[in-house]
Parts: structure tokens; sequence; C-alpha cells
């Protein structure tokens, strides 16, 4: 039996994190760890009381800290398979065995859930975001991927041992990247269905212009320091 574990960081978002675990749950995953990433609300508790396995940092770390705990978890677990969401509602777990399905198959060790950019459902400036984000990653770590900044992704427990990321924040996702090309390891890219709602796009902690600047300065940071 293939054990697949969903790790969910989550940072402040009580307000779906129920609903979240829930639709994980509803599509056959019941191992799923939840980091709350030293939320200042209720997210521990909410993502306790719908069955997740609980892990809180004390303090805000940042996105990528929140990951790497929950992979180090998940690989305590005995996880032959994990996958990372985000905690906001723009995956859908109904994308999950899609992801997971070519590393059951043995044809790769990494799946990278890569957005379908709808125009008509998906704000512009993500769509920028994402074309820049995806040409900075390719010129500091020279391999092309159509989604660089996706957080939804499958790892076999292989590759979650390989992976060694320096970042905490959203540059952890560029650094997996890195990390794939590093090490030679056979990946993939699936397309998913994204979400973008009032309230994901609210948040004032998610990517924005400022945020995605910060971004590219540490990944250059961490390629040179």
């Amino acid at each position: 039996m293939i054990k697949t574990t969903v790790v969910i960081p989550a940072y402040n978002e009580s307000a779906v994190i129920q609903a979240v675990v829930q639709d994980v749950i509803n599509h056959g995953f019941s191992s799923i760890i939840v980091v709350d990433d030293g939320s200042s609300d209720d997210t521990g508790r909410q993502a306790l009381a719908c069955g997740a396995l609980l892990i809180t940092h004390r303090f805000n770390r940042g996105k990528g800290a929140a990951i790497k705990t929950g992979l180090e978890a998940a690989k305590l677990l005995k996880s032959d398979i994990i996958v990372t969401m985000d905690a906001d509602g723009q995956h859908q777990a109904s994308d999950i065995n899609a992801l997971i399905e070519p590393i059951i198959a043995g044809r790769c060790d990494v799946v990278l859930g890569s957005r379908v950019w709808r125009p008509s459902t998906v704000p512009k400036r993500k769509i920028m975001k994402n074309m820049i984000g995806n040409a900075v990653t390719w010129l500091l770590h020279r391999q092309w991927v159509t989604d660089s900044q996706s957080g939804l992704r499958a790892y076999s427990r292989r590759a979650a041992c390989l992976i060694d990321t320096q970042a905490d924040f959203y540059d952890y996702d560029s650094e997996v990247i890195r990390e794939i090309r590093h090490h030679n390891i056979n990946f993939m890219e699936v397309p998913i269905t994204v979400r973008y709602t009032p309230y994901s796009q609210s948040k004032p902690h998610k990517q924005n212009l400022a945020n995605g600047l910060k971004t590219a300065y540490r990944m250059v940071w961490h390629l040179i320091s």
C-alpha cells in the first residue's frame, strides 16, 4: 500500500482551512499535515478539529520553512509520496491523483502542478508575475518550467530526501527547481486548476509586487552567497 501524505503550510487561514482539509479527505487522502506557521488566529485549532495532524511554529518563519517542516514530518510518517498544497483554497484536491499517478507508475520522482492561466478567470497581474518568476528561475538555475511558483507539487520519498533547500520564504519554490536540476531528478508537469477568490486575493502576506521583488532578491542572494 502506497502512503500519500498531504502537507499544507498555513498562516492565518482559519476562515478556510477546514474546507481545504475536508476537500482533501473527501478525495480519499487521510494523512494530512497542517503546519501552522505562527498564526495569530485559530488556524491550528480549526485544522485539528477536522482531523489533520498539526505542527505549530511558534513564530512565523515563512512558507518555505513551513513546507520543510511538513516534509520532514511526512518522512517520519514513512510516507511514500508527499504532496504540498496551499491553504487558501486556490488548489483543488481533485488534482492530487493526477499529480501522484506518474510517481506511482515510476515515470518520475517529482510532479509539478502547472496552473492553467485563463485571462477570463485569472488576474492579469498573476499571469505576468508567473512569467517573470519563470524567467528568473531559468536565468538563475537553467531549468525551464511552465509554473515555477506553483505550490501544488508531489514528491517521491527519494526526491524529498535529496532536495535540500535554504530558502524559508516564497523563493523556496524556485530553489526546489534548482535542486531538481542539481540532482538530475526526473520530473513532470501536469496541468492543474486554480481558483482565485476574493478571499485568496485579499491576503496581505500573499505574493504581491513588493514580495515578488524580495523573492527575486533572495533567489539571487542564495545563489551567490
